[in-house]
């Protein structure tokens, strides 16, 4: 797919991941000798630079998003492996109809079954990958969750004032929100995967209603998972100003 060829206007620029937390700014880009932009520089908060495959940006007008790499490889399998599937079981059936030699069968059905095989190992990585970013979600939102009650007794008891209790109690809030939306994805992602090497047919992401969307100057197109459920956590949640727990 062609590619902007303006992404250097997005340098200072800053980047955020789907679920609208600050990663940090575009700094610069890495390029081919054919013009081809490789890898995104971006400076995080802590003044270290990351590097990021601009396959894996979203720039749509002033916003840029760094989407998830764990979606888009489990996208990529979701599509691969069934694909693998189809074209194995259409050399068989025209093995049966008699229309190539068993040799030639033999040669591509060989071939199919090695490309199975790989794709099936990576999904199995990935899904452990999926396991542990999920346990990081669930402790973080532990950590959250103990956090905000740390807050409410000492609000309680009068050691921190209304002003900076409710500017805590609301970045607690939206942290809480924005990991157990991305636990949630996980979990979606990791049913969407499963039921691929479990041999069902795999639902489709919908690219109409996804959140990477494609930008509208041709950057590379990422899917999400749609229609998230409500995090499956008990947030807790009280009406700013008022005390009590």
């Amino acid at each position: 797919m062609s590619q902007s060829p303006n992404l250097f206007l997005s340098v200072g620029k800053q980047v955020k991941d789907e679920y609208g937390r600050t990663i940090g700014r575009v700094a610069s880009f890495a390029v081919t000798p054919s013009g081809r932009f490789d890898t995104a520089f971006i400076e995080q908060g802590n003044g270290e630079f990351a590097r990021h495959s601009v396959e894996h940006l979203k720039f749509d007008g002033v916003e840029i998003t760094l989407v998830s790499k764990i979606k888009s490889d489990t996208y990529v399998l979701c599509d691969h492996i069934p694909l693998i599937w189809r074209k194995d079981q259409a050399l068989e059936e025209l093995s049966r109809k008699k229309k190539l030699s068993p040799e030639l069968y033999n040669e591509l059905h060989k071939s199919f079954e090695g490309a199975l095989t790989q794709l099936k190992t990576e999904a199995q990585l990935l899904s452990k990958k999926i396991d542990e970013e999920v346990g990081r979600c669930a402790e973080e939102v532990n950590a959250l969750n103990h956090a905000l009650i740390h807050l409410e007794i000492e609000h309680e008891i009068g050691k921190i004032d209304d002003k900076y209790y409710e500017i805590a109690f609301t970045m607690i809030q939206d942290s809480l929100r924005r990991t157990s939306e991305e636990k949630s994805d996980l979990e979606i992602t990791k049913t969407k995967l499963s039921n691929t090497l479990l041999g069902d047919k795999p639902e489709i992401f919908d690219k109409t209603a996804s959140k990477a969307r494609e930008s509208p100057k041709g950057s590379t197109t990422v899917y999400s998972a749609p229609g998230l459920p409500e995090p499956p956590v008990v947030v807790y949640v009280k009406e700013i100003g008022k005390t009590g727990i």
